[in-house]
């Protein structure tokens, strides 16, 4: 899965180098839309979580499970599970000291 994930990084990467492959959106894009307030945005309705996305359709069966495997996996581990600890973390400050304030700040991935 490394290696396949490696070799799909790159192909992006060359394709983008080549101007055959464009992003949709810039890191740019997506600070204006959420700085005017624009969640709602079509850009924000893509996946911004920088999640790497290996799947697409020119992949064979076999190569297309494995993406969808990779991405299941990275989903879990960078946005599920880090969101769990986030939300554990701020439960457990908030119950420990119940008479301080606080003031916490998350991104829009």
């Amino acid at each position: 899965q490394v290696v396949f994930a490696l070799n799909q990084t790159l192909l992006q990467q060359e394709s983008l180098r080549a101007g055959s492959f464009r992003i949709l959106y810039t890191t740019e894009d997506l600070i204006k839309h959420y700085n005017c307030g624009d969640l709602s945005s079509i850009i924000f309705n893509h996946d911004t979580s920088q999640v790497p996305n290996f799947i697409n359709a020119t992949l064979p069966a076999r190569e297309r499970i494995t993406a969808q495997e990779i991405e299941s996996y990275f989903r879990q581990e960078l946005i599920y599970k880090r969101n769990e600890r986030m939300g554990r973390r701020v439960k457990d400050l908030l119950e420990e000291h119940p008479d301080k304030s606080f003031f916490f700040a998350f991104g829009a991935g």
